[in-house]
């Protein structure tokens, strides 16, 4: 086992201790390691993964993708030459500048199996949520929350700085066309790039589908799961005892759920790591964050040409 000599042992380090070398892995567990590598996500899986009774891997905490720094790379590449699978979401190759991708592990762990498997995003129960980067500045996220909503880009745009004059009436039949899209988009990249799918569910699962459009509920990280349990000849995984993505919570409009046609009651505010914020508080935020952001509206508007015009805000 490498040695942690050189690196400092904080709060960071001790919660990725396997991954940094800075505790030991079980001596009483010889099971062979299966790496899951993504996003926030990939944490919320690796542990459904984990809790199947029969799964015949070890797994360990890793880092998400966007928080690796140079320094990483090593340890990196020390987890991967261990590894008998490789659970990934795709990721490009030389993600920020680093050899983590998906294909540059795989040149790293040729002996593995790796098993692709979609980053989540969903917009049904959010029609008007979005995410968008900007390539000047690709980790900047708006204030508040670390969402768009379209009605909020819309009325910076046209000037509208009133928040009585953000919102908009959109019908039930587009309502269902955007989560119908956003679904097929899924669908299109699982296709593309992932072994294993998750699109076919979710529009099934009404409000139980997600917490926001990129934090899946536990019903959904658990059919996934299950799914690659199955390709692994591992039992089903067991339900875990809290909602592992629900740290952040969108609002839930009356009118989604009533044009899903779901049972589910609405939800008024934001959740936050256990803090209430209003939509009011989050809008009026997001709109001094755009005045001094101008560049994001035109990249949210552009990437999201298809779904505004979807929703009848064009």
């Amino acid at each position: 086992m490498r040695t942690s000599d050189d690196v400092p042992v904080d709060g960071r380090t001790l919660h990725y201790g396997e991954f940094y070398g800075v505790t030991d892995a079980p001596v009483d567990d010889d099971r062979k390691l299966l790496v899951v590598w993504g996003n926030c996500q990939a944490e919320a899986l690796r542990i459904v993964l984990s809790s199947s009774p029969d799964l015949p891997f070890r797994t360990v905490r890793v880092p998400p993708v966007h928080e690796l720094e140079r320094a990483d790379v090593a340890q990196v590449e020390d987890l991967v030459r261990r590894a008998a699978v490789i659970v990934s979401q795709p990721v490009r190759a030389g993600y920020r500048g680093f050899p983590i991708g998906t294909s540059d592990l795989a040149e790293r762990a040729p002996s593995a199996s790796v098993i692709v498997w979609p980053v989540i995003r969903y917009g049904g129960l959010f029609p008007f949520q979005v995410i968008a980067r900007h390539p000047a500045q690709p980790s900047a996220v708006p204030a508040a929350v670390p969402y768009h909503d379209l009605r909020t880009v819309l009325a910076v745009r046209a000037g509208r700085g009133g928040l009585d004059e953000w919102d908009v009436d959109v019908t039930a039949e587009r309502i269902r066309d955007a989560a119908r899209w956003s679904v097929d988009q899924l669908e299109i990249r699982e296709r593309r790039h992932c072994d294993v799918g998750i699109s076919d569910v979710l529009l099934d699962l009404g409000a139980d589908a997600a917490h926001t459009i990129n934090h899946p509920g536990n019903r959904v990280l658990l059919t996934l799961g299950g799914r690659i349990l199955d390709s692994l000849g591992a039992s089903a995984p067991v339900p875990p005892s809290r909602d592992l993505l629900g740290n952040i919570r969108a609002p839930l409009e009356q009118r989604v759920i009533d044009a899903l046609g779901f049972d589910a009651s609405p939800r008024t505010s934001w959740e936050v790591d256990g803090t209430v914020l209003t939509e009011d508080d989050v809008r009026r935020r997001q709109m001094h964050w755009y005045a001094d952001h101008p560049e994001f509206i035109e990249a949210v508007l552009g990437r999201y040409a298809d779904l505004i015009e979807i929703l009848g805000l064009s």
